[in-house]
């Protein structure tokens, strides 16, 4: 009989051992086998990465990855990986935050409306949109920056706890294919690595940034600049770094004051003609008046960062991260409307516009300021021995310091240029909310064995704190009266394995399993009319096996089929927020939120095959992802009057995507035509992605059966080419194309060059980098160089220009 490996018997082990538990209470057992469907694979990587850092080795079409370098990255990469080093980033991006160093990265889109985006910048990938912010992952040297407390724009990853300066390189995982991962990896994971000095540097660079903004009646200029210096040495077994950063940035305007032609009444001898407001059509194409803009924020944002590492020997290192971030954005509205005299109108109950009276409340016109102190601190016990045994032990956390939002309520404040003044408003609090993060992990390779096993025992634990009050003065008021308060918890406690078995010199396998327990806890709700409202604990237990087989066709050929499942945990967020009136009344019987939703649960899988010869690589990945109990807000009818609907988080019950996605790369590509130094990587997406079953609704029952899953467009295209003119002058151009795509679950928007719809787009960015001498560079780019009018809900910028210069010690 064959005797199974030991390494192997691990995997099985873990898998029998949690086995009985899972019967105990384990809710997802009725999903049957994973679908036979093949999907994506592995790419190349940059080599800029020093000795030290976490470098990705490519071989039989699958990645390993050795280094003393703090990454969340296993030792053992069974999926798509694609990244980019510092220098890539400084000679091709204009990389203003963090996220933008994944902008031409294949399948990617972060929905960056402006530089400093702090509250909806999500990123999507091959099957999810930019409203699914917990189906990726986000680390920054291993410690989690996304924040899986909600789903959606107003959960971004704090990217402002990482800057452009002092990344290393960023690599990225497609596909839930490591079991090293929860769920939430479904879509991609993002890993930083920031810079850890071997001598002493100093460096300081300026950045200056301007958009000429022109829509509807909105024509002025939007400005910003950013400073960042660092400071970092090694002395003897201790190294250090600091980095400090301001940003001033002005965005514009994000959002606007509407009102549908079909609302307007006929005029009469009382109502008030105005001009300035501009007729367009809505993402349904029915028409409407714009009145002004609804949002525009300037945002000031400081950022600091203390990073230590002592080296016990030269095989054991304990790092420690303290990082601190801090915004203050002030949200301001504009009136496009003039009365006879020219005089700004902001409300009226009888504004007539084109013949036509429309009632403009002051509500129509908000303000807000915003003020948020984040604080992030983590601590690494790490050995990069490379012999039969590594370890790691991690502890990380995220706390909202302090995290206020201000807004007015009262009739008199509510509108510039009263607003301005102060005046009754409501306060939102969220301090004390933030999530905590510990891991052990260990490698083995036993001694003359095939086979490297990663192992992990992880907990993760989220706590949402939210209090809303009014407040006498909006601005700077304290909190008075309650109007509503909910908070909560979610924890997950995962135990995984992981084994790569070389089977020959040409095959290898890497066979993983992840088991899971998440809780659900301490869900709580309080009205200003009521006592709170407590909701029953929750615990299940899932399990999500994982295999991967890459196999070495010849020298320029390689092949890999990666298959995985991932259980995606409902957020505190998406369990508890809601169910109250705008009159902070809460209402049993008509919850916006469901206590009882189920987690995402699906099947993803990728085939790819990758050809490389001398300085070229070319990818080929199809890919396939069958997911259950998908999580979306959407219309469903009341259980006790079915006449009825409610408006909430629900289940969608399956959506299938199916792609193909290309990659091609090359350096030197010109040399055969004298233009040594030309250098191109491109990659091209194509993604069918339906819902299949939905009990749920839009408008009517059935609505949204066999439409395309929201914010995922069909076709994606990247290209980026970078030409060296001489060894210190580098340009750059590149180009990012998305096709048309809906934002509604029914796809009933299809204007998507409009207020509120997602538009299709075509912009090309230029870069300039011009390396003075060994201390100072010099660096200019313009994004949006054709100046392309596109949208995702809100508008996204117009042609920007960029001028940066930086100085090396």
């Amino acid at each position: 009989m064959h005797q199974i490996p030991r390494p192997t018997a691990l995997v099985l082990a873990l898998a029998a051992a949690y086995l009985p538990l899972t019967a105990l209470a384990c809710d997802d057992c009725d999903e049957g086998a994973s679908p036979v469907a093949a999907n994506q694979t592995s790419q190349k990587i940059s080599a800029d990465s020093e000795p030290s850092g976490a470098s990705p080795t490519h071989k039989l079409g699958l990645v390993s990855i050795s280094g003393q370098a703090l990454s969340s990255l296993p030792s053992q990469i069974p999926t798509t990986m694609e990244g980019v080093s510092a220098v890539e980033i400084a000679r091709t991006i204009n990389a203003t935050d963090a996220e933008d160093a994944l902008k031409y990265l294949p399948s990617l889109l972060v929905r960056k409306r402006y530089i400093g985006d702090y509250n909806h910048a999500v990123l999507s990938t091959r099957a999810s949109g930019t409203g699914n912010s917990a189906r990726s992952l986000v680390f920054a040297d291993g410690i989690q920056l996304s924040n899986l407390l909600g789903n959606g724009a107003g959960f971004t990853p704090r990217w402002g706890l990482v800057t452009p300066e002092e990344i290393e390189r960023v690599d990225v995982l497609y596909g839930p294919f490591s079991a090293a991962y929860s769920g939430n990896s479904v879509g991609a994971v993002v890993d930083y690595q920031t810079r850890m000095p071997k001598a002493f540097e100093a460096h300081a660079k300026l950045g200056l940034f301007q958009q000429p903004f022109d829509l509807y009646n909105s024509h002025r200029s939007y400005s910003g600049h950013q400073a960042s210096a660092s400071l970092g040495d090694r002395a003897g077994a201790l190294s250090w770094w600091i980095h400090v950063k301001r940003l001033d940035s002005e965005g514009q305007p994000l959002t606007f004051v509407t009102k549908l032609v079909s609302s307007g009444k006929p005029v009469n001898a009382a109502s008030l003609p105005v001009s300035g407001a501009v007729l367009d059509a809505d993402k349904s194409n029915a028409p409407w008046q714009i009145l002004g803009t609804g949002t525009q924020y300037h945002t000031v944002q400081d950022h600091a960062k203390l990073k230590l590492a002592y080296d016990f020997d030269s095989q054991l290192r304990a790092s420690y991260s303290l990082a601190w971030w801090h915004n203050q954005s002030e949200g301001v509205s504009e009136s496009y409307l003039r009365d006879a005299g020219g005089n700004t109108v902001y409300s009226g109950a009888n504004i007539a516009i084109d013949g036509k009276q429309y009632s403009v409340a002051n509500t129509d016109f908000g303000q807000s300021r915003d003020r948020l102190s984040h604080l992030m601190h983590g601590l690494t016990l790490k050995s990069y021995t490379r012999g039969p045994f590594d370890f790691e032990l991690s502890a990380s956390q995220y706390d909202y310091r302090s995290d206020t939002a201000r807004s007015p309520s009262s009739p008199k404040s509510l509108a510039r240029p009263a607003a301005d003044q102060g005046g009754a408003g409501r306060l939102t609090d969220l301090g004390g909310t933030g999530w905590t993060a510990l891991a052990a992990k260990a490698i083995w390779r036993p001694s003359g064995s095939d086979h490297v096993l990663d192992l992990g025992l992880q907990q993760e634990r989220y706590v949402w704190q939210q209090t809303t009050s009014d407040t006498e003065d909006w601005i700077h008021g304290a909190p008075s009266a309650l109007f509503t308060a909910f908070s909560g918890k979610t924890q997950l406690r995962s135990a995984y394995a992981q084994d790569s078995w070389t089977l020959s010199p040409t095959l290898k396998t890497v066979l993983g399993l992840r088991a899971e327990e998440w809780q659900a806890m301490d869900g709580r709700k309080t009205a200003a009319n009521g006592t709170p409202v407590a909701f029953a604990a929750r615990k299940q237990r899932f399990l999500s096996p994982k295999a991967a087989l890459g196999y070495e066709l010849n020298e320029d050929w390689t092949l890999r089929v990666s298959t995985g499942r991932a259980v995606r945990m409902p957020t505190v967020g998406e369990l508890y927020q809601g169910g109250v009136s705008a009159t902070g009344v809460y209402l049993p019987n008509d919850p916006a939120t469901n206590p009882d939703l189920k987690p995402e649960r699906g099947w993803t899988s990728e085939f790819s095959a990758s050809w490389s010869q001398g300085k070229q690589q070319l990818r080929s990945t199809l890919f396939h992802e069958n997911t259950r109990d998908a999580l979306y807000s959407q219309l469903s009818s009341k259980p006790a009057d079915p006449s009825k609907t409610i408006s909430s988080v629900q289940n969608i019950g399956r959506i299938r995507t199916l792609g193909l996605e290309l990659a091609y790369s090359a350096q030197d590509l010109g040399e055969s035509l004298g233009l040594k130094g030309l250098e191109l990587q491109s990659s091209l997406t194509y993604a069918d992605s339906k819902i299949l079953e939905n009990s749920g609704f839009v408008s009517t029952p059935g609505d949204t059966i066999g439409r395309q899953q929201p914010r995922v467009p069909r076709w994606r295209a990247t290209v980026l080419a970078s030409y060296a003119i001489q060894p210190n002058l580098h340009l750059s151009y590149g180009l990012r194309y998305s096709g048309p795509q809906y934002g509604t679950l029914n796809n009933s928007d299809p204007n998507g060059h409009t207020y509120q719809g997602f538009s299709k787009f075509l912009t090309g960015d230029l870069r300039l980098q011009w390396k003075l001498d060994k201390q100072w560079t010099l660096a200019a780019g313009i994004d949006n160089l054709n100046n392309d009018k596109y949208w995702a809900f809100h508008p996204y910028p117009n042609r920007s220009y960029h001028a940066e210069l930086k100085f090396d010690l």
